[in-house]
Protein backbone atom coordinates (compact mmCIF):
# COMPACT_ATOMS: atom_id res chain seq x y z
CA UNK A 1 0.00 0.00 0.00
CA UNK A 2 1.10 3.57 -0.62
CA UNK A 3 0.22 7.09 0.42
CA UNK A 4 -2.22 7.63 3.27
CA UNK A 5 -3.13 3.94 3.53
CA UNK A 6 0.51 3.03 4.13
CA UNK A 7 0.78 5.28 7.19
CA UNK A 8 1.39 3.43 10.43
CA UNK A 9 0.12 5.99 12.90
CA UNK A 10 -2.77 6.85 15.16
CA UNK A 11 -4.34 10.14 16.20
CA UNK A 12 -5.18 11.33 19.70
CA UNK A 13 -6.99 14.65 19.68
CA UNK A 14 -5.15 16.67 17.03
CA UNK A 15 -1.85 14.84 17.42
CA UNK A 16 -0.72 12.19 14.97
CA UNK A 17 1.63 9.66 16.54
CA UNK A 18 3.82 7.29 14.53
CA UNK A 19 3.57 3.64 15.53
CA UNK A 20 6.78 1.79 16.21
CA UNK A 21 7.53 -1.32 14.13
CA UNK A 22 5.75 -4.46 15.29
CA UNK A 23 7.45 -7.86 15.51
CA UNK A 24 5.75 -10.71 13.62
CA UNK A 25 3.17 -12.29 15.95
CA UNK A 26 -0.54 -12.77 16.55
CA UNK A 27 -1.69 -9.92 18.80
CA UNK A 28 -4.95 -10.31 20.76
CA UNK A 29 -6.11 -6.74 21.22
CA UNK A 30 -8.87 -5.81 23.68
CA UNK A 31 -11.15 -3.03 22.41
CA UNK A 32 -13.81 -0.89 24.15
CA UNK A 33 -17.08 -2.53 25.18
CA UNK A 34 -18.98 0.71 24.60
CA UNK A 35 -17.09 3.90 25.37
CA UNK A 36 -14.48 4.36 22.65
CA UNK A 37 -12.27 6.27 25.10
CA UNK A 38 -11.60 2.99 26.93
CA UNK A 39 -8.80 2.02 24.54
CA UNK A 40 -5.22 1.68 25.73
CA UNK A 41 -2.28 3.45 24.13
CA UNK A 42 -0.63 0.09 23.54
CA UNK A 43 -3.75 -1.19 21.76
CA UNK A 44 -3.79 1.87 19.47
CA UNK A 45 -0.13 1.48 18.60
CA UNK A 46 -0.57 -2.25 17.93
CA UNK A 47 -3.55 -1.69 15.63
CA UNK A 48 -1.72 1.08 13.78
CA UNK A 49 1.44 -0.98 13.29
CA UNK A 50 -0.04 -4.39 12.42
CA UNK A 51 0.17 -5.62 8.84
CA UNK A 52 -3.34 -7.07 9.13
CA UNK A 53 -6.18 -6.24 11.52
CA UNK A 54 -8.53 -9.25 11.74
CA UNK A 55 -12.02 -8.15 12.83
CA UNK A 56 -15.16 -9.97 13.89
CA UNK A 57 -17.11 -7.40 11.85
CA UNK A 58 -15.05 -4.97 9.75
CA UNK A 59 -17.87 -2.39 9.74
CA UNK A 60 -18.04 -2.30 13.54
CA UNK A 61 -14.26 -2.14 13.89
CA UNK A 62 -13.97 0.61 11.28
CA UNK A 63 -15.81 2.97 13.66
CA UNK A 64 -13.04 2.51 16.24
CA UNK A 65 -10.22 2.68 13.72
CA UNK A 66 -11.59 5.84 12.13
CA UNK A 67 -12.00 7.47 15.56
CA UNK A 68 -8.24 7.20 16.07
CA UNK A 69 -7.12 7.79 12.49
CA UNK A 70 -5.85 4.23 11.97
CA UNK A 71 -5.61 3.27 8.31
CA UNK A 72 -4.74 -0.40 8.28
CA UNK A 73 -5.79 -3.30 6.13
CA UNK A 74 -8.71 -5.16 7.75
CA UNK A 75 -9.77 -8.74 7.26
CA UNK A 76 -12.97 -10.43 8.46
CA UNK A 77 -12.51 -13.28 10.92
CA UNK A 78 -15.62 -14.66 12.66
CA UNK A 79 -17.21 -17.97 13.59
CA UNK A 80 -18.84 -18.40 10.17
CA UNK A 81 -15.69 -17.94 8.07
CA UNK A 82 -13.02 -19.22 10.48
CA UNK A 83 -12.43 -22.34 8.41
CA UNK A 84 -11.47 -20.25 5.39
CA UNK A 85 -10.06 -17.09 6.96
CA UNK A 86 -8.03 -18.80 9.68
CA UNK A 87 -5.56 -20.58 7.36
CA UNK A 88 -4.98 -17.33 5.44
CA UNK A 89 -4.08 -15.51 8.64
CA UNK A 90 -1.78 -18.35 9.69
CA UNK A 91 -0.08 -18.20 6.29
CA UNK A 92 0.46 -14.47 6.69
CA UNK A 93 1.96 -15.02 10.12
CA UNK A 94 4.26 -17.76 8.86
CA UNK A 95 5.37 -15.37 6.13
CA UNK A 96 6.57 -12.94 8.79
CA UNK A 97 3.62 -10.57 8.98
CA UNK A 98 1.95 -9.25 12.13
CA UNK A 99 -1.76 -9.82 12.73
CA UNK A 100 -3.89 -7.99 15.30
CA UNK A 101 -7.09 -9.84 16.23
CA UNK A 102 -10.00 -7.84 17.61
CA UNK A 103 -13.64 -8.63 18.34
CA UNK A 104 -16.61 -6.28 18.10
CA UNK A 105 -16.13 -5.37 21.76
CA UNK A 106 -13.98 -6.41 24.70
CA UNK A 107 -11.26 -9.02 24.91
CA UNK A 108 -10.93 -11.48 22.00
CA UNK A 109 -11.84 -15.13 22.70
CA UNK A 110 -14.11 -14.23 25.68
CA UNK A 111 -17.35 -15.53 24.15
CA UNK A 112 -15.91 -14.31 20.85
CA UNK A 113 -14.07 -15.94 17.92
CA UNK A 114 -10.36 -16.71 18.07
CA UNK A 115 -9.84 -19.87 20.11
CA UNK A 116 -9.07 -22.05 17.09
CA UNK A 117 -6.82 -19.41 15.54
CA UNK A 118 -4.74 -19.07 18.70
CA UNK A 119 -4.46 -22.84 19.02
CA UNK A 120 -3.28 -23.20 15.42
CA UNK A 121 -0.80 -20.35 15.83
CA UNK A 122 0.73 -21.97 18.90
CA UNK A 123 0.90 -25.34 17.12
CA UNK A 124 2.83 -23.62 14.31
CA UNK A 125 5.27 -22.03 16.75
CA UNK A 126 3.88 -18.55 16.16
CA UNK A 127 4.19 -16.08 19.02
CA UNK A 128 0.86 -15.01 20.56
CA UNK A 129 0.81 -11.69 22.42
CA UNK A 130 -2.11 -10.51 24.60
CA UNK A 131 -2.82 -6.76 24.62
CA UNK A 132 -5.13 -6.51 27.66
CA UNK A 133 -7.90 -4.00 28.17
CA UNK A 134 -11.69 -3.79 28.52
CA UNK A 135 -13.70 -6.87 29.49
CA UNK A 136 -17.43 -6.87 30.22
CA UNK A 137 -17.33 -9.76 32.74
CA UNK A 138 -14.64 -8.04 34.81
CA UNK A 139 -16.34 -4.65 34.59
CA UNK A 140 -19.58 -6.16 35.90
CA UNK A 141 -17.84 -8.18 38.61
CA UNK A 142 -15.95 -5.23 40.05
CA UNK A 143 -19.10 -3.10 40.23
CA UNK A 144 -21.40 -5.85 41.51
CA UNK A 145 -20.36 -5.85 45.16
CA UNK A 146 -20.07 -9.64 45.01
CA UNK A 147 -16.99 -11.67 46.08
CA UNK A 148 -14.24 -11.24 43.49
CA UNK A 149 -11.51 -13.45 44.96
CA UNK A 150 -12.89 -16.41 43.00
CA UNK A 151 -15.21 -16.24 39.99
CA UNK A 152 -16.31 -18.36 37.04
CA UNK A 153 -17.22 -16.86 33.69
CA UNK A 154 -19.74 -19.25 32.12
CA UNK A 155 -20.56 -17.35 28.92
CA UNK A 156 -24.07 -17.68 27.53
CA UNK A 157 -26.42 -20.23 29.09
CA UNK A 158 -28.23 -22.65 26.74
CA UNK A 159 -31.38 -21.27 25.13
CA UNK A 160 -33.50 -24.40 25.73
CA UNK A 161 -35.07 -24.46 29.18
CA UNK A 162 -34.10 -28.02 30.08
CA UNK A 163 -30.49 -27.62 29.02
CA UNK A 164 -30.30 -24.29 30.84
CA UNK A 165 -31.48 -25.84 34.12
CA UNK A 166 -29.03 -28.72 33.71
CA UNK A 167 -26.17 -26.28 33.22
CA UNK A 168 -27.19 -24.21 36.24
CA UNK A 169 -27.50 -27.33 38.41
CA UNK A 170 -23.95 -28.28 37.41
CA UNK A 171 -22.75 -24.85 38.59
CA UNK A 172 -24.73 -24.86 41.84
CA UNK A 173 -21.89 -26.00 44.10
CA UNK A 174 -19.13 -23.90 42.52
CA UNK A 175 -17.63 -21.87 45.40
CA UNK A 176 -17.29 -18.69 43.37
CA UNK A 177 -19.23 -15.79 41.88
CA UNK A 178 -20.84 -16.91 38.61
CA UNK A 179 -20.85 -14.58 35.59
CA UNK A 180 -23.06 -15.01 32.52
CA UNK A 181 -23.84 -13.13 29.33
CA UNK A 182 -27.50 -12.99 28.33
CA UNK A 183 -29.76 -11.56 25.67
CA UNK A 184 -32.08 -8.84 27.06
CA UNK A 185 -35.12 -10.65 25.67
CA UNK A 186 -34.24 -13.80 27.63
CA UNK A 187 -33.19 -12.06 30.85
CA UNK A 188 -36.42 -12.52 32.80
CA UNK A 189 -36.68 -16.18 31.77
CA UNK A 190 -33.06 -16.86 32.68
CA UNK A 191 -33.36 -15.18 36.07
CA UNK A 192 -36.39 -17.36 36.78
CA UNK A 193 -34.32 -20.42 35.94
CA UNK A 194 -31.47 -19.31 38.21
CA UNK A 195 -33.92 -18.94 41.09
CA UNK A 196 -35.23 -22.45 40.43
CA UNK A 197 -31.78 -24.01 40.20
CA UNK A 198 -29.73 -21.94 42.67
CA UNK A 199 -32.33 -20.57 45.08
CA UNK A 200 -33.70 -17.07 45.32
CA UNK A 201 -31.68 -15.95 48.34
CA UNK A 202 -28.33 -15.61 46.58
CA UNK A 203 -26.99 -12.09 46.11
CA UNK A 204 -26.80 -11.08 42.46
CA UNK A 205 -26.28 -8.13 40.13
CA UNK A 206 -27.32 -7.22 36.60
CA UNK A 207 -24.98 -5.06 34.54
CA UNK A 208 -26.57 -3.39 31.51
CA UNK A 209 -24.99 -1.17 28.85
CA UNK A 210 -21.71 -1.05 30.77
CA UNK A 211 -19.50 1.98 29.94
CA UNK A 212 -22.27 3.42 27.73
CA UNK A 213 -24.58 6.40 28.23
CA UNK A 214 -27.38 4.42 29.88
CA UNK A 215 -25.15 2.20 32.04
CA UNK A 216 -26.99 0.47 34.88
CA UNK A 217 -26.02 -1.84 37.74
CA UNK A 218 -28.97 -3.32 39.61
CA UNK A 219 -28.27 -5.44 42.71
CA UNK A 220 -30.35 -7.55 45.09
CA UNK A 221 -31.27 -11.16 45.68
CA UNK A 222 -31.86 -13.41 42.71
CA UNK A 223 -35.55 -13.52 43.62
CA UNK A 224 -35.91 -9.74 43.78
CA UNK A 225 -34.13 -9.29 40.45
CA UNK A 226 -36.23 -12.04 38.83
CA UNK A 227 -39.40 -10.36 40.11
CA UNK A 228 -38.28 -6.95 38.84
CA UNK A 229 -37.46 -8.04 35.29
CA UNK A 230 -40.57 -10.25 35.09
CA UNK A 231 -42.70 -7.19 35.81
CA UNK A 232 -40.97 -4.68 33.52
CA UNK A 233 -40.59 -4.27 29.78
CA UNK A 234 -37.72 -6.06 28.05
CA UNK A 235 -34.55 -4.08 28.80
CA UNK A 236 -32.31 -2.79 26.04
CA UNK A 237 -28.59 -3.32 25.56
CA UNK A 238 -25.91 -5.82 26.49
CA UNK A 239 -26.50 -7.79 29.70
CA UNK A 240 -24.10 -9.34 32.22
CA UNK A 241 -25.47 -11.43 35.11
CA UNK A 242 -23.40 -11.93 38.27
CA UNK A 243 -24.53 -14.43 40.91
CA UNK A 244 -22.77 -14.66 44.26
CA UNK A 245 -21.65 -18.01 45.73
CA UNK A 246 -23.99 -19.91 48.04
CA UNK A 247 -23.62 -19.13 51.72
CA UNK A 248 -23.03 -21.75 54.42
CA UNK A 249 -26.30 -22.88 55.99
CA UNK A 250 -27.06 -24.23 59.43
CA UNK A 251 -28.17 -27.63 58.13
CA UNK A 252 -24.71 -28.44 56.69
CA UNK A 253 -22.49 -28.62 59.82
CA UNK A 254 -21.07 -32.04 59.04
CA UNK A 255 -19.95 -30.97 55.56
CA UNK A 256 -18.37 -27.80 56.91
CA UNK A 257 -16.59 -29.72 59.67
CA UNK A 258 -15.10 -32.10 57.11
CA UNK A 259 -14.00 -29.16 54.96
CA UNK A 260 -12.33 -27.42 57.93
CA UNK A 261 -10.46 -30.54 59.02
CA UNK A 262 -9.36 -31.27 55.46
CA UNK A 263 -7.98 -27.75 55.02
CA UNK A 264 -6.32 -27.84 58.45
CA UNK A 265 -4.32 -30.89 57.35
CA UNK A 266 -2.65 -28.71 54.71
CA UNK A 267 -2.32 -25.26 56.34
CA UNK A 268 -2.45 -23.38 59.66
CA UNK A 269 -5.82 -23.08 61.39
CA UNK A 270 -6.23 -19.36 60.67
CA UNK A 271 -5.58 -19.83 56.96
CA UNK A 272 -7.82 -22.91 56.85
CA UNK A 273 -10.67 -20.86 58.34
CA UNK A 274 -10.06 -18.08 55.81
CA UNK A 275 -10.13 -20.53 52.90
CA UNK A 276 -13.30 -22.17 54.24
CA UNK A 277 -14.91 -18.73 54.51
CA UNK A 278 -14.12 -18.04 50.85
CA UNK A 279 -15.51 -21.40 49.76
CA UNK A 280 -18.70 -21.36 51.84
CA UNK A 281 -19.49 -17.70 52.35
CA UNK A 282 -19.34 -18.20 56.12
CA UNK A 283 -17.70 -15.95 58.71
CA UNK A 284 -13.97 -16.53 59.16
CA UNK A 285 -14.07 -15.95 62.93
CA UNK A 286 -16.91 -18.42 63.48
CA UNK A 287 -15.23 -21.04 61.29
CA UNK A 288 -11.93 -20.52 63.13
CA UNK A 289 -13.63 -21.11 66.51
CA UNK A 290 -15.34 -24.20 65.15
CA UNK A 291 -12.02 -25.58 63.87
CA UNK A 292 -10.41 -25.09 67.28
CA UNK A 293 -13.34 -26.96 68.84
CA UNK A 294 -12.89 -29.81 66.40
CA UNK A 295 -9.16 -29.98 67.10
CA UNK A 296 -9.72 -29.93 70.88
CA UNK A 297 -12.31 -32.69 70.69
CA UNK A 298 -9.94 -34.69 68.54
CA UNK A 299 -7.13 -34.29 71.09
CA UNK A 300 -9.45 -35.41 73.89
CA UNK A 301 -10.42 -38.51 71.98
CA UNK A 302 -6.77 -39.31 71.32
CA UNK A 303 -5.92 -38.78 75.01
CA UNK A 304 -8.69 -41.15 75.99
CA UNK A 305 -7.32 -43.80 73.67
CA UNK A 306 -3.79 -43.39 75.08
CA UNK A 307 -5.05 -43.79 78.66
CA UNK A 308 -6.98 -46.96 77.84
CA UNK A 309 -4.61 -49.94 78.22
CA UNK A 310 -7.26 -52.33 77.09
CA UNK A 311 -5.75 -54.93 79.47
CA UNK A 312 -7.49 -58.20 80.25
CA UNK A 313 -5.19 -59.14 83.10
CA UNK A 314 -1.56 -58.23 83.04
CA UNK A 315 -1.11 -57.92 86.75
Amino acid sequence: MTGELAKRSYVIGQTEISARPLAPALYLVATPIGNLADITLRALETLAAADIVACEDTRVSRVLLDRYGIRRRTSAYHEHNAGEAGPKLIAALLAGQSVALISDAGTPLISDPGYRLVGEALDQGIRVVPIPGPSAPLAALTASGLPSDAFLFAGFLPVKAGQRLTRLEALKQVPATLIFFESPRRLAETLGATVEALGGARRAAIGRELTKTFEEMRTGTLQSLADHYAATDTPKGEIVICVGPSEATADEPADIDRLLLSLADEMPASKAAAEAAKMTGGQKQALYRRLLELKDSGKNRDAGKDGDTGKDGDG
